[in-house]
């Protein structure tokens, strides 16, 4: 068998074997199928597309590269959320301490963000001790004791999608579906759940900008997890303004605990609780949406999560504690209206220049710095009215000022923008 026989193969539009797909995936993770021939792979199939079952064959192989999480240590059926990034994302932090105060477990491996999406991990370590780097042993142990544990993803898994992800990243092939789907599953199911719920993101700040793309990937990635015996079901959410009202590292933690206080908006509290819903469902437990605003709401997942801030080495005193940054700058509206339009992208690359995000993977983050918004899409204001405030350890130019500004869209009409946009199971 020769690599550039089945590239040629896949160039031509035709379908690679099982066998021959295996073949690919592992001579290259030990080297003896070059990153060049590999990425010539990619480009064709990012132009050629792939079946089901290459999809499915891709993510197989995938997952045999590397270690895979044994979680039948753990009572119960294990459930695991994944979202595709976007802006403002602070989901996980509230979403897993609220299903893990229904007693259901919930183990989950996060990642870091990249340039205009923002990374759960980063997020929790933000907080002064918290430790994202757990043995096997203690992340199940910590999952029997308390329900719930998010940590970062093993090196040992799945090691074709480290460097099959760092090749399309430099080669144009990341929007690729069967290359984003076998990514993202091939990690979830070497994670060991028993269910796992996908938020696919679509809009101005995700990688699907259509909810047609966002429709196939979705179809795709539950057609994987249900051929592997994984409930699985995707939800298409709205990423055309950032997510919540904070963008920024510790912002969005703070933010994670207002909600978790019952302070926070009700347009995230609703979404995060239709989502806990359907997770819940996944595991065979069935509330309504009345209950789980009243967990979410009265200290409990607040709870949840404070525990596994402490059982991971986090500083329950430094959890609480008020940004600290040498300049706040308010944003005033300057006419009135209605917010018509917040680009997530556009704030997203906004906060990462801050030092909020990562241009590079290799870039040092400000856990400090970002975006508060105190008006989203929809919502009236006045003339003179706060739009949002600037967290920043470094000087907010005029330039800046106006390039944050100009993202801002106020009309005479009211938006409404709905967070969930269609479910795939």
């Amino acid at each position: 068998m020769r690599a550039v026989d089945l590239i040629q193969k896949k160039r031509d539009g035709l379908e690679l074997s099982t066998e021959e797909i295996h073949w690919l995936v592992s001579g290259y993770v030990t080297g003896s199928v070059p990153d060049y021939q590999m990425s010539a792979l990619a480009m064709a199939i990012y132009f050629k597309g792939m079946s089901m079952r290459e999809t499915r064959d891709l993510t197989m192989a995938m997952v045999g590269t590397g270690e895979q999480m044994d979680l039948s240590a753990i009572h119960g059926i294990k459930t695991d959320k994944h979202s595709t990034g976007g802006v403002g994302d602070k989901v996980t932090l509230i979403l897993a301490p609220l299903v893990a105060s229904f007693g259901v477990p919930v183990a989950k491996m996060s990642g870091r963000g990249l340039g205009h999406t923002g990374g759960t991990l980063d997020k929790l370590e933000s907080i002064k001790g918290y430790q994202i780097e757990r043995t096997k042993t203690e992340f199940i142990q910590q999952v029997q004791e308390i329900g719930l544990s998010v940590i970062g993803q093993s090196d040992r898994m799945v090691k074709a999608d480290k460097q099959l992800y760092a090749l399309r990243d430099v080669t144009a092939t990341v929007d690729s579906i069967p290359l984003i789907a076998s990514s993202v599953m091939s990690k979830k199911i070497a994670a060991g759940a028993d269910a796992i719920l996908l938020d696919v993101t679509v809009g101005d700040g995700a990688f699907m900008k259509t909810e047609e793309e966002a429709i196939q990937l979705s179809e795709t990635m539950v057609s994987l997890g249900k051929e592997v015996g994984r409930q699985t079901v995707a939800v298409i959410t709205n990423m055309s303004q950032p997510l919540g009202r904070a963008i920024g590292n510790r912002l969005e933690v703070l933010e994670a605990i207002d909600i978790m206080k019952g302070e926070g908006r009700s347009d995230i509290t609703d979404f995060i609780c239709e989502l806990a819903q359907m997770m819940l469902e996944l595991a065979g437990v069935q509330k309504s949406l009345v209950e789980i605003r009243e967990k979410l709401t009265n200290g409990e997942a607040l709870e949840k999560f404070e525990a596994m801030i402490q059982a991971q080495g986090g500083d329950i005193i430094d959890l609480y504690r008020p940004v600290q940054v040498k300049y706040v700058v308010e944003v005033k509206a300057e006419q009135d209206g209605y917010v018509s339009a917040l680009p997530a992208l556009e704030f997203g690359l906004f906060a990462m220049k801050l030092g909020a995000g990562r241009a590079i993977k290799t870039d040092a983050l400000d856990y400090e710095s970002g975006i508060v918004f105190d008006k989203k899409v929809g919502d009236e204001i006045k003339k003179g009215d706060t739009l949002a405030k600037i967290y920043s350890n470094q000087k907010i130019t005029e330039n800046l000022l106006t390039e944050f500004k100009k993202n801002v869209r106020i009309g005479s009409e009211r938006i409404i923008q709905k967070e969930i946009l269609k479910i795939i199971n």
